[in-house]
């Protein structure tokens, strides 16, 4: 059984749509960082030609390089214009959307906060981008502000947060902030996915989670997996399925992160079936 929707998203989708493509036409094409928290997907890509890289210092003169579906500071992008690069932008619209938001809010003179992880490139990317006072606010700490006032502060959200939690972040501020704007930057895919592995908790003996480990929507799921009480086993590819897990389960649901690929979903299928058809030990419940 299957949380539906699962997968790629529209954002990693069209980013790895266009790296492909790129890939096809160029046939090597360096990416400032990981271009998607998935590693057996970039294995596959780094097959096809792509050359990771840490920075734009990195880049040979006139290369072609891609900028990940998480979006770079738009002082990295103007390094890179000044290198004559041929640039493929493969930032997410939505996480487009949440830097916008954050720079008008920025402009106006607001103290710009974002919810999410200081350490994740999406976050930092838009951290990076504003020319102003910014904190980042970590979703797994308490929203402890020492201030006793803050004038003008302006929310956003890193697109793969909880709704939940961003409406206790805006609860927190408002009572000590003169004046509130906040932008609802939580990508719609990312609801979906967390809304359809809490709904199928409750009708399965046990939930595998398919995702990097370096993914935060994918540790998102495995998180609101296992705060259900359900049975939850987080693995990135099938040589990580663990047979006596599966050890009085009769239904078992399967989620899949948003940089979860379809070949890497579908090779874990065909595993289980192929286990539950030969009837190996521990995988008859599967």
């Amino acid at each position: 059984m299957f949380a539906e929707p699962k997968g790629f998203c529209f954002g990693v989708r069209r980013a790895i749509s266009s790296l492909e493509e790129a890939l096809d036409s160029y046939g090597r094409v360096f990416a400032l960082g990981s271009p998607i928290h998935n590693p057996q997907e970039i294995e596959r890509l780094k097959s096809l030609g792509l050359v990771i890289i840490d920075g734009p210092e990195e880049l040979p003169t006139g290369e072609v390089v891609f900028i990940r579906a998480h979006g770079v500071p738009e002082r990295v992008l103007e390094s890179l214009r000044k290198t004559g690069a041929v640039i493929i932008d493969g930032t997410c619209p939505f996480v487009s959307k949440a830097q916008e938001k954050a720079l008008t809010l920025a402009r106006e003179g607001y103290l710009v906060m974002i919810l999410g992880d200081k350490n994740h490139p999406e976050v930092q990317a838009i951290s990076q981008s504003i020319k102003g006072p910014v904190i980042v606010v970590s979703p797994s700490e308490p929203f402890r502000f020492h201030e006793e006032k803050f004038d003008k502060v302006g929310i956003v959200a890193q697109t793969t947060q909880q709704k939940g939690t961003l409406s206790k972040l805006v609860s927190s501020v408002s009572e000590k902030a003169a004046e509130l704007r906040v932008f609802n930057t939580i990508c719609g895919a990312t609801s979906a996915r967390q809304g359809a592995i809490a709904r199928l908790a409750g009708a399965v003996d046990g939930i595998i989670v398919i995702g990097g480990r370096n993914s935060a929507n994918t540790a998102k799921l495995a998180e609101i997996s296992i705060n259900t009480g359900t049975p939850t086993l987080w693995i990135e590819d099938q040589e990580e399925l663990e047979r006596g897990w599966f050890q009085g389960k009769k239904t078992i649901g399967i989620a899949a992160g948003a940089s979860t690929p379809d070949w890497l979903i579908r090779t874990i299928e065909r595993r289980l079936a192929s286990a539950k058809s030969a009837g190996e030990d521990g995988w008859e419940n599967d």
